[in-house]
């Protein structure tokens, strides 16, 4: 009997909620266009009622102040309403109360704002924070937008367009948003050479052959969709640096992206080859301690600001994967790190050291090897050393635990490193929304301090006091038109920058707002986008890598299921399936503190999701669903396969919602991604089969 008719019942039910749906639809038509201008796409609203109350509710603007950035907060506004409400609005000269004006600022540019009633508010946000909400006088009412600082008026801006562009209420607003993290970053991994490592979306967007001179216009693009999801941070250059990055003639390149982004709120970051001082200042060594390396990288620091005032500091992978490091010359992590931020720190720069290290001569679980190689150097980082940590013990994975350090080290500044770009996740190709899989580890708890102890409370700070707090998240984006080479991509991008910003959203929340700005605001269509994207992440693991399974894709591409090549991690035999990481095995589990440690050990208590990441578990081993490991795997791999043909149906029934070329795109993408489970779904089941000795179901 195959799977396919176990699940047939569902399938049932499916068809039945795809009909009712496609009924619902109404036969207005969005326009997604090429998708280049991602969620601010600011189309007249195509609602009458909403289009007309928003009329009579706004009637002017005024953005006070006079600095770059509230320059660009202004253009903003104006590009905004005039797209949304499909007409230009007199912007009002002086920032005063007045009947449906908009107006934004700051204490020192609206006397307004200075007033017991927004001071109290303004002293309990952060940097970047701001408040929207709608005051009402005797003529009617209007809605301030303030904050403490030039960036949170932007940000304010942005969030305000964000209710016109979700059709939200402005009659009774009153929202209080500031950022819990403070740095909230994009890692590029783009290439001087115009490539980019684990891009799936084109060529990079950086055009080194063409800067400082002529400046791309969609530079400024970048910058204000960044902005407008709070991103304050960018590293332009691949972690596996080369070190032309920091020559003379490329910093100056730098410089005239830092000033196309510095209106919008972002620093600059650079990625740094920790051998930088042989290959750039031609010295013998690049040893930490060695007082012509620590007087190279002072001057390299020193000309870097000088170019850019408020560069935000450099990032290093070192002793990892060929990268030159520290222990070439048999130092720590800690004396490397800590020669480069003392270099940073009086321009007050940071230093990003990332944990992703592996190495032969160390446990032969290549899982534990991060905890390590870091978890000894607890408060030997200088103040402004941020560790940056994968969300994960091994490599980016559909889903695999929360890394062990997090809380382990609560003397040192722990950053998260998240992955939007999809190297292990189908790539471009695979419909995937990752705000459940960043929401996953946020929420984790690992108890380093009791219960409650979450990741997100680790990152913010909020657990164990740090002054420097931040997350990163590796780029998707490249310089195809619609940005992530898919539009599902850009949900990607922007749920990072939401949960960076506030970690407390929920993923739903995020992927109906997307769905707004982006796709459609039509009602039956948005909750048939919402399904398929709340339950895409989970549909992937379920064809790729069900029950704790990892890294079965072929090495070098990471894209092709190839579990011959991957036997060391999923260690199948005639006994069982998955990796000893228990107190009797190679006792990773050791590295989480209890009771996390105590529920990953026994095999009872492990949670079923992780089961074959911890155990190896016996074939005949009996699920809670009473099925065995061997049926259990049957079920998830053909579960799987019929949830991408379920969102194909999904997606076929929303024809009349979505504009035609979006449409198409999806729909034959989500073809390339039947066919890919298919590809899954058999060659691992035919692989493990011949070890199971049971036929495949």
């Amino acid at each position: 009997m195959h799977y396919s008719n176990v699940l047939s019942r569902m399938k049932f039910i499916w068809v039945v909620s795809l009909s009712v749906s496609f009924m619902a639809l109404s036969t207005t038509v969005s326009k997604a266009g090429d998708g280049y201008r991602l969620w601010l796409k600011y189309d007249k609203i195509n609602d009458g009622h909403c289009l007309q109350t928003y009329i009579r509710q706004i009637r002017s603007y005024c953005v006070a102040g006079n600095s770059p950035t509230i320059s660009a907060g202004r253009e903003e506004l104006k590009k905004g309403l005039m797209g949304l409400l499909g007409a230009t609005l007199p912007q009002q000269s002086e920032a005063e109360i007045t009947p449906g004006a908009v107006l934004a600022g700051t204490p020192e540019t609206v006397p307004l704002f200075k007033t017991k009633r927004y001071s109290e508010k303004l002293a309990k946000l952060t940097e970047g924070g701001y408040l929207i909400e709608n005051v009402k006088i005797e003529e009617g009412s209007c809605v301030v937008i303030v904050a403490n600082d030039d960036k949170g008026v932007l940000y304010g801006i942005f969030g305000f367009l964000k209710l016109l562009q979700t059709y939200s209420s402005l009659s009774k607003v009153d929202i209080i948003s500031s950022p819990l993290v403070q740095w909230r970053m994009l890692n590029h991994w783009d290439n001087l050479d115009g490539s980019i490592e684990r891009g799936y979306a084109g060529k990079s967007i950086w055009k080194w052959e063409d800067l400082p001179g002529a400046m791309d216009p969609r530079y400024k693009d970048y910058a204000r969709a960044d902005a407008s999801i709070g991103i304050n941070g960018v590293v332009l250059n691949n972690v596996n640096s080369d070190p032309e990055i920091l020559d003379a003639r490329y910093l100056a390149k730098v410089a005239a992206l830092a000033n196309v982004f510095r209106p919008y709120g972002i620093r600059v970051f650079l990625s740094a080859n920790f051998g930088c001082p042989k290959v750039l200042g031609h010295l013998k060594t690049a040893d930490p301690l060695d007082p012509s390396v620590i007087a190279w990288w002072k001057a390299k620091t020193d000309e870097i600001y000088k170019l850019i005032p408020d560069f935000g500091g450099l990032l290093v992978k070192a002793n990892s994967e060929g990268q030159p490091g520290p222990e070439d010359y048999g130092r720590t992590f800690a004396q490397g790190a800590n020669m480069m931020a003392d270099a940073l720190a009086p321009h007050k720069g940071v230093l990003i050291w990332r944990a992703f290290v592996y190495k032969t001569s160390m446990d032969k679980d290549r899982a534990k090897m991060a905890y390590d190689a870091f978890h000894s150097f607890d408060g030997k980082f200088r103040s402004n050393v941020l560790l940056q940590i994968k969300n994960g013990p091994l490599d980016f994975q559909p889903r695999e635990p929360f890394s062990p350090l997090f809380g382990a080290m609560p003397h040192t500044t722990e950053m998260m490193e998240l992955q939007i770009t999809q190297e292990y996740l189908g790539h471009s190709n695979a419909f995937i929304y990752l705000a459940p899989l960043f929401k996953e580890i946020l929420e984790s708890d690992t108890y380093s301090n009791g219960k409650g102890s979450t990741v997100a409370k680790v990152i913010d700070g909020s657990l164990q006091g740090q002054s420097i707090t931040g997350i990163a998240g590796v780029a998707n984006i490249g310089d195809d038109s619609d940005w992530t080479g898919y539009i599902f991509g850009q949900a990607n991008w922007y749920a990072f920058g939401r949960l960076a910003w506030n970690h407390e959203l929920s993923a739903e929340k995020i992927a109906r707002e997307w769905i707004k700005m982006t796709i459609t605001h039509d009602t039956a269509a948005i909750q048939v986008i919402l399904r398929m994207m709340m339950s895409s992440r989970e549909t992937l693991v379920d064809y790729e890598t069900p029950l704790g399974l990892n890294l079965l894709c072929n090495k070098g591409d990471h894209y092709e299921p190839r579990p011959e090549v991957r036997e060391y991690f999923h260690k199948a035999d005639t006994t069982g399936l998955g990796f000893d990481r228990t107190v009797t095995g190679s006792n990773m589990v050791g590295q989480y503190f209890p009771p996390v440690s105590e529920a990953f050990n026994d095999i009872h208590s492990c949670p079923e999701k992780y089961l074959t990441w911890f155990h190896h578990v016996p074939w005949n081993y009996k699920m809670t669903s009473g099925r065995t490991l061997w049926n259990e795997l049957c079920y998830k791999y053909e579960l799987g396969v019929e949830n991408v043909i379920h969102m194909q149906q999904q997606w076929n029934s929303l024809r009349s919602a979505i504009e035609p070329e979006l449409f198409a795109n999806v729909q034959r993408l989500l073809i390339v991604q039947r066919n890919e489970a298919k590809k899954w779904r058999d060659v691992c089941l035919k692989y493990f089969e011949k070890y199971s000795r049971h036929s495949i179901l």
